[in-house]
């Protein structure tokens, strides 16, 4: 991993817990990117956070850091019930992505984690939940279920992040949120904070609301997308976008690569063609069963599946190291989509290359797109050579239509469990 993307700042000389700075100097952290060094330092002093950085800085490990030392700094009674942090997040994979980073930096602190999503899990997320749990990692919806029906309660919350904020809005979630945050503490008795691309004005007035005097940290580039991405624009017709496709694929013969399509159907059938083209690939949409997309996720990031097609549902919040192309088979319709999307490659120090098709039907959002980064994309030629022929699509598995745990009834309650005695 390229370095020159942190900072001067060790992680050693911010007064983490020692069970942290272990963690830490396991996973090979040993200098601050950017947002963690503005953040951490009034974070750890208990001071509210609303910070704003480009995907892929590293903006996870900050809120998970500060959150850990406070729990593990403050004691609580013997007889004190959990949980003691939430962390709300508005996809199913990026709870889950949260969790596996929860775990790996919290895993000397005897400090328990669960994490709570529709689509899957329902009774094992419960027992979980009843079995008690210290930080609780979460989407809105399966978090309120929870805690309507008694499993779990909030009274005790000491630290409270939300991440991708601005997502929220975007899916509709704060009317959620909103309920979820008076069912806490008041905001002067607990530690605030929340993370987004974009601290717009109406995440600004979230914060404002439900927030103890935040500081407002913005960590700004030259450019809204990451400074080592790579970027490229054909302008080709809808009806050779195939041929084109498979052509850069052999020009570039891309490890790790994530193609992205602005419908469920349009993935399908860029899939098909990729697999009757001898290119081995996975569809990423809503309509995938959760269990069979966390697989696909983590297959992806091993690198045993080089080529995910995916839509929309994973532009946002996921961190997947060395992808090394990202390419918008259909260029997105919204400007800050384009951002997102291209943001899966070039992550944290790393380069990559963010390869766009405009074609007649798409290429209306183009000068949004171009506004909005603040700089044109370069052209590229399409020769004869990158027109390749190709062989008929494979015809995909039909899925069987995905079903969820509905109707749970009764009432639970959360088994006592308290702080590791000792780690304060």
């Amino acid at each position: 991993m390229q370095k020159d993307h942190l900072t001067p700042v060790p992680f050693a000389a911010l007064g983490l817990h020692d069970a942290l700075l272990e963690s830490v100097e396991d996973a090979g952290f040993t200098h601050c990117t950017p947002i963690q060094a503005a953040t951490l330092p009034p974070a750890l002093k208990g001071q509210d956070i609303a910070g704003q950085a480009q995907t892929g800085t590293g903006k996870t490990a900050a809120f998970l850091l500060a959150t850990l030392h406070h729990l593990m700094k403050t004691p609580v009674a013997e007889d004190a019930v959990g949980p003691w942090a939430i962390i709300i997040a508005p996809t199913r994979e990026l709870a889950v992505q949260i969790h596996r980073d929860a775990e790996q930096l919290g895993c000397y602190t005897g400090l328990k984690f669960a994490a709570v999503f529709g689509g899957t899990g329902y009774d094992s997320q419960r027992r979980q939940l009843e079995g008690g749990v210290d930080v609780l990692i979460g989407t809105p919806g399966r978090l309120i279920d929870y805690l309507k029906q008694g499993v779990y309660r909030l009274s005790a919350i000491e630290v409270v992040v939300l991440d991708e904020a601005d997502r929220m809005f975007d899916l509709g979630f704060i009317t959620d949120i909103r309920y979820l945050l008076r069912k806490m503490p008041p905001p002067d008795q607990r530690i605030n904070m929340l993370f987004s691309a974009t601290l717009s004005n109406r995440v600004m007035e979230l914060a404002y609301e439900h927030m103890n005097n935040p500081q407002v940290i913005r960590i700004e580039t030259e450019y809204v997308t990451a400074d080592k991405v790579r970027q490229a624009l054909y302008h080709v017709s809808a009806r050779d976008k195939i041929a084109l496709l498979l052509g850069i694929m052999r020009q570039h013969d891309p490890k790790r690569t994530m193609i992205f399509v602005n419908t469920k159907r349009a993935a399908d059938r860029v899939t098909g063609y990729l697999l009757g083209n001898g290119y081995e690939a996975e569809v990423l949409s809503g309509d995938i069963p959760q269990n069979k997309r966390l697989k696909l996720l983590e297959s992806f990031q091993r690198g045993s599946l080089p080529i995910l097609v995916a839509t929309d549902v994973a532009a946002r919040g996921l961190h997947i190291p060395d992808v090394t192309h990202v390419i918008n088979f259909d260029l997105p319709q919204d400007r800050e989509d384009y951002v997102h999307r291209i943001g899966r490659t070039a992550r944290i120090g790393a380069s990559g290359d963010a390869i766009s098709f405009a074609c007649e039907e798409y290429v209306y959002s183009l000068p949004e797109i171009e506004e909005f980064i603040g700089q044109k994309i370069p052209v590229q030629s399409i020769t004869e050579e990158l027109l390749l022929e190709f062989k008929p699509p494979k015809r995909l598995e039909r899925r069987p239509p995905v079903t969820h745990g509905g109707d749970h009834r009764g009432r639970g309650r959360s088994a006592p469990h308290r702080r590791p005695s000792g780690r304060a």
